[in-house]
């Protein structure tokens, strides 16, 4: 799979595909990224405790039948891990401090591997939570937002990973993204059984940031659920161990999808209720009211405002042409997925794929979304 069918960057990295494992503390170190790491994209190692508090804090959970790393030399252990590595894929480094000082330490450190920077704001182990780190970093926006911009100004690429439903997370989402993060890892964690999509959806719609969706993928049609609300990329954890064969099966299913699709996580249709922003590029002409009319006047567009930037962008594009489909142009057509005979006699007709088709659908909405009037 190359590097191309995705074309997932983020400043120093390059991702080769859409599949990440997820940290898990006491578990996935060098040794678990050679002998699981296979095909995917990234592997979190981690968590990894760096100053005196979350050691002990580490210590107490081990006491209580929980796995955790502990070292004494932390930063100099991170080291000997990263050069342990022997993977075709991108590293993240998980990490917990109840201070800042080391994660600055081993932030230039990890920008040198070429790997990733993630701090741990998700643990909810009162242990973590009472060393001031998880979960309380989320409940800390202003210690959180400063720490992002301080670890940003080293180079590193930096994700933070969040539990959903702790705080707002639209609000936490944003002040991430407005501190200079370059990811978002969202456990979209519910009470009860299976992910939270609309946690996934609330954070695409406020954000534009590189969204990584966890929690309960455990087949393509979980993570296709994942992409289709906003997530760039999806990551498994136990089941990573559980079934072996998992991540190289989403792999290969995600690369097909993409080759057959040309947008692997194009958004649900808004008038289904489950679109998030990115579903008005594949929205009716607002000719009546209707949800998008409501997506729209998020954005700050009202429906002649909307109707004038979709056209506005076909123009001189092969999205302009299509006289016989509803509304005159493809501008204002659905998914490849969705069955249209319209639709695609007029892409016959213009000799444009399915995929480019998305492409050029995909570049619509990031220019909605670039000109949005709500920033």
């Amino acid at each position: 799979m190359t590097q191309e069918l995705f074309d997932l960057n983020i400043g120093y990295i390059n991702f080769k595909n859409p599949v990440a494992i997820a940290p898990m503390a006491g578990i996935t170190d060098s040794s678990f990224v050679n002998s699981y790491g296979k095909s995917a994209a990234l592997v979190i190692m981690g968590g990894y405790n760096l100053d005196e508090k979350t050691n002990a804090a580490a210590c107490e959970l081990i006491e209580r039948g929980r796995k955790e790393f502990i070292s004494q030399e932390p930063i100099e252990h991170i080291t000997k891990e990263l050069n342990a590595v022997d993977f075709d894929g991108t590293v993240g480094i998980n990490l917990r401090s109840s201070e800042l000082k080391p994660l600055l330490e081993v932030a230039g450190i990890i920008r040198d591997a070429g790997a990733i920077m993630e701090l741990d704001a998700h643990c909810r182990q009162p242990e973590m939570k009472e060393a001031g780190v998880g979960e309380a970093l989320m409940e800390d926006l202003p210690r959180l937002t400063e720490w992002i911009r301080q670890i940003k100004e080293t180079g590193v690429v930096l994700s933070i990973k969040i539990r959903a439903n702790v705080v707002d997370d639209t609000q936490l989402a944003k002040a991430i993204e407005s501190a200079g993060a370059d990811i978002i890892h969202v456990d979209a964690m519910k009470e009860g059984a299976g992910a939270d999509l609309d946690a996934i959806r609330r954070i695409r719609d406020v954000t534009r940031i590189f969204l990584i969706g966890n929690n309960s993928v455990q087949s393509f049609d979980d993570a296709k659920e994942m992409f289709s609300r906003g997530a760039d990329m999806v990551s498994v954890g136990r089941q990573a161990m559980d079934s072996p064969q998992l991540v190289d099966s989403l792999v290969d299913a995600v690369s097909e999808f993409q080759e057959i699709t040309g947008w692997y996580n194009a958004p649900k249709h808004i008038c289904r209720g489950q679109g998030d922003m990115r579903g008005l590029t594949f929205c009716c002409l607002p000719v009546k009211p209707c949800a998008v009319q409501n997506k729209a006047k998020q954005l700050g567009f009202s429906p002649r405002e909307f109707a004038n930037l979709k056209m506005e962008f076909v123009k001189g594009t092969l999205l302009e042409y299509g006289d016989s489909t509803c509304f005159g142009s493809l501008a204002w057509c659905c998914k490849i997925t969705k069955p249209c005979f319209m639709r695609d006699g007029v892409l016959d007709l213009i000799d444009l794929s399915p995929q480019e088709y998305m492409k050029l659908k995909k570049q619509m909405a990031d220019y909605i979304l670039d000109h949005s009037k709500e920033k």
